[in-house]
């Protein structure tokens, strides 16, 4: 048995206890979407890092560097800042005046059925986007470190779903989050996420320090030899900017096409952290508006921390192994296989390889690539449960019990049977997400992916509806519903007219940008705002305007969050 198969069983092993412990825990609504509140401020900060460093951060982002240089660094920087916003201006205020959801603090105000289908509608497209990212990192490192277990699922993954065959790797990882979240709730995907945080963080510094050691920790020999490191398309030095973005190459709207990709990526990287739904959920775990903010402090000190090494991540695979050998199969020497495209996912895990065969030799070269890739496999399931959990709680907290059984039916729901829906809607949310991921593709870059489709969507849907609905008196439900709504379908609508993240290349794109934020974000907030005074116009919904002041009170002060969250 390899070293690969055994750390990764090991990986396996441990999530699988905590899912187990978890599942006597997990009776009730509460315990099962929020983890009865009773996560530690430090604890939901380490959670917290653990949904948001994702694949995305852990292999998109150093194959963004080892591929681009200076460019693929800043998605390091946006993704960084974004918490300055989460701090400043959602944690505290979302923790007091919600229960479970993002839909349970924008409905408060506004009428619930329309407000609580929108954003069910907006945060199932979020997690969807997301969710597929992460699954193809982990097709793309089962594949490259698992090939006999990927050649062995195949017999029992042997068919297609709407003409897309399903791949055996992204379908493996998808059932292992199905069973996390629907034993386990919020309480297993909470501690999986803490583990998944220390492991992540230990993997990083051992880098790290390996990569500055080979260097002999001279930082001027290290930069200097990432700069003598040639873009082979645009000749650059990988310390320019202009790799990703050829500058000077064409214009758009009378300016030049790569600063404005440029400027709508950080638009994205930046706004749209504040509107995950799955990051929002985490503030209700613990018990009061104080843990919220020490949850965001010991998250931005961890993010902040592990950002910074993906300098050494992505320019040390950049400088030591070189963008034309990092492939999913190599023949020898870190050469890729013949006709294999290089696959910047793989960046983080061949410099382990790397680093690990020059220190210790061929088997300390092994060990470190197993360990690399046994933390890559814990960030993709701990993150992918979290998006599960976001997703089967909009459908079935937000829409299921709060729309269509109370508001519809005028019925009344048992905690099972909520318990019980928001399980099936799990199951039903990892399909989907299965299918994206395969019909996507294994190359696709996983941080490009995440920050070009569901950080728009979050930014240009979510961000406006929770903003106004906290701090705009006369915001109302047609402006919630337009925004949740008309984010969403525009940014979509943008992607997919586009050169595309998600669908291959279009030759001539009705969209200009791949980075459609810089569109799709404004949209979303004048959408907001021109609902709000269309439905002034139709005298509707005065509630949202006399309920503000009741909002603005416990958002700021906390008065009476502690004692009963707010009705649903």
């Amino acid at each position: 048995m390899s070293i690969t198969l055994v750390l990764f069983l090991i990986v396996v092993g441990i999530t699988l206890v905590i899912t187990a412990w978890a599942a006597r825990r997990t009776r009730t609504t509460v315990q099962f979407w929020a983890a009865g509140r009773t996560i530690k401020g430090w604890q939901n900060g380490l959670a917290i890092a653990g949904d948001y460093m994702s694949a995305a951060s852990f292999l998109g982002i150093a194959g963004l560097i080892a591929f681009n240089g200076y460019d693929g660094f800043m998605y390091s920087v946006g993704w960084l800042v974004a918490y300055l916003t989460v701090l400043f201006l959602i944690a505290e205020p979302m923790r007091n005046t919600g229960k479970y959801t993002m839909a349970d603090v924008l409905s408060y105000r506004m009428s619930p059925v329309p407000v609580r289908s929108a954003a069910a509608i907006s945060t199932v497209a979020v997690s969807a986007s997301y969710m597929m990212a992460q699954m193809i990192g982990a097709g793309s490192l089962i594949k490259i470190l698992l090939p006999d277990l990927d050649k062995n699922l195949r017999p029992y993954f042997d068919w297609a779903i709407f003409g897309t065959k399903l791949d055996p790797s992204i379908a493996l990882v998808g059932l292992m989050m199905m069973i996390y979240v629907i034993v386990g709730g919020m309480v297993a995907t909470t501690w999986v996420q803490i583990v998944k945080a220390v492991l992540l963080m230990g993997g990083a510094i051992l880098l790290s320090l390996l990569v500055l050691f080979y260097f002999n920790f001279n930082f001027l020999a290290f930069f200097d030899k990432i700069h003598s490191v040639k873009d082979s398309a645009t000749k650059l030095p990988f310390t320019s900017p202009g790799i990703l973005y050829p500058y000077g190459k064409a214009t758009i709207w009378g300016v030049d096409k790569a600063l404005v990709e440029n400027v709508s990526l950080g638009m994205a990287l930046i706004l749209g952290t504040a509107g995950l739904p799955h990051i929002l959920m985490r503030f209700f775990t613990v018990p009061n508006a104080k843990a919220a903010r020490t949850s965001v402090a010991w998250a931005m000190g961890l993010i902040g921390s592990f950002y910074v090494m993906t300098t050494f991540l992505g320019f040390g695979a950049a400088a030591l192994i070189g963008k034309a050998n990092i492939c999913a199969q190599v023949v020898s020497g870190f050469k890729c296989a013949p006709g294999l495209k290089p696959n910047n996912n793989m960046s983080m895990p061949r410099l382990a390889d790397f680093l690990g065969s020059y220190f210790f030799g061929t088997t300390g070269g092994e060990f470190l690539l197993a360990f690399i890739a046994a933390v890559a496999f814990a960030t993709i399931l701990a993150v992918v449960a979290g998006l599960t959990l976001a997703a089967s709680s909009a459908f079935s907290h937000d829409f299921y019990v709060n729309v269509v059984r109370t508001h519809l039916f005028h019925g009344t729901v048992s905690e099972r049977e909520q318990v019980l829906v928001a399980r099936i809607t799990a199951a039903l949310v990892g399909l989907l997400s299965i299918w994206l991921a395969a019909k996507t593709g294994a190359t696709a870059n996983v941080a490009a992916l995440v920050a070009g489709v569901a950080f728009v969507i979050a930014a240009s849907a979510n961000l406006p509806a929770i903003l106004f609905t906290l701090f705009w008196k006369r915001f109302n439900t047609w402006g919630a519903v337009a925004s949740l709504v008309g984010g969403t379908v525009v940014t979509i609508w943008l992607v997919a007219v586009g050169p595309g993240w998600t669908l291959p290349a279009v030759a001539h794109p009705a969209f200009p940008l791949q980075n459609v934020g810089i569109v799709a974000i404004p949209v979303g907030f004048v959408l907001a705002i021109v609902g709000t005074y269309v439905g002034e116009l139709f005298k509707a919904d005065r509630l949202a305007e006399l309920r503000f002041h009741e909002i603005d009170v416990r958002a700021q002060t906390g008065v009476g969050a502690e004692a009963s969250p707010m009705p649903a």
